[in-house]
């Protein structure tokens, strides 16, 4: 985080998560999309920063953690639904192993609860934020998986989370974003992204490959398929 005024770091602290995560999402898609060289070599040399500093392999699985950015020195461990993007990222770099891994230490923060918290400290599994906003970026790295291997756990995995909106979330006027994952308490909110993402996605994963020719196209940040022949010259 920096102030955009005097150019100053205001905060050092470095992760995948909301604020950055699309960043590093479109240097990958903009090296595919136009044959940026700038951009994938910016990628590349963030993906193995990310990899160097941020990953973290516990016993129970793979994470993404903080660090800070001037020493490298973990600072937090903190995964949430923002950070469940990556694994799509990484399927999209060829490295669908770890797409694999960090795919289901996602999963088990949704199990959690049953729904997806904002937050958790991955370190104690604990909820630190417990609102869910209806995000779709654990279907979309579901979706991405699913492409990439066909393994049927994917397509379980995607019925436990469409399974948990239309339990929790589901109200006569549409999809209601929850207060507190712990109790289902909603929330009198539902953003636009649920349908133009979180259910496009839900989608897709059950969908007939023929719907969408995923190898031809590139999706940016909000779903929408671009055809990679944009960026060909």
């Amino acid at each position: 985080e920096m102030d955009v005024e005097t150019g100053a770091w205001s905060d050092p602290t470095a992760g995948i998560m909301g604020g950055i995560d699309s960043y590093y999402e479109y240097l990958l898609k903009a090296s595919i999309l136009f044959g940026d060289e700038d951009c994938a070599r910016m990628w590349r040399e963030s993906q193995n920063a990310i990899e160097k500093y941020l990953a973290d392999r516990r016993p129970d699985g793979l994470w993404f953690g903080q660090a800070d950015m001037n020493t490298g020195a973990r600072t937090t461990t903190d995964y949430g639904a923002l950070d469940a993007f990556y694994p799509a990222v990484l399927v999209l770099a060829g490295n669908t192993k770890e797409a694999a891994d960090l795919q289901e230490s996602s999963y088990r923060m949704w199990t959690l609860a049953g729904v997806e918290p904002e937050q958790i400290d991955y370190a104690k599994m604990q909820i630190t934020a417990a609102n869910y906003e209806l995000r779709p970026e654990i279907m979309e790295s579901n979706y991405y998986l699913y492409h990439a291997t066909h393994d049927p756990k994917y397509l379980a995995m995607g019925k436990t989370y469409f399974d948990a909106l239309v339990k929790y979330c589901r109200t006569d006027e549409g999809y209601a974003a929850l207060a507190d994952v712990r109790s289902k308490k909603k929330k009198d909110s539902m953003e636009s992204f649920f349908f133009a993402e979180t259910l496009k996605y839900l989608y897709l994963l059950y969908a007939p490959e023929s719907t969408l020719d995923f190898d031809s196209v590139v999706f940016n940040t909000e779903a929408h398929p671009v055809k990679r022949s944009v960026g060909q010259k």
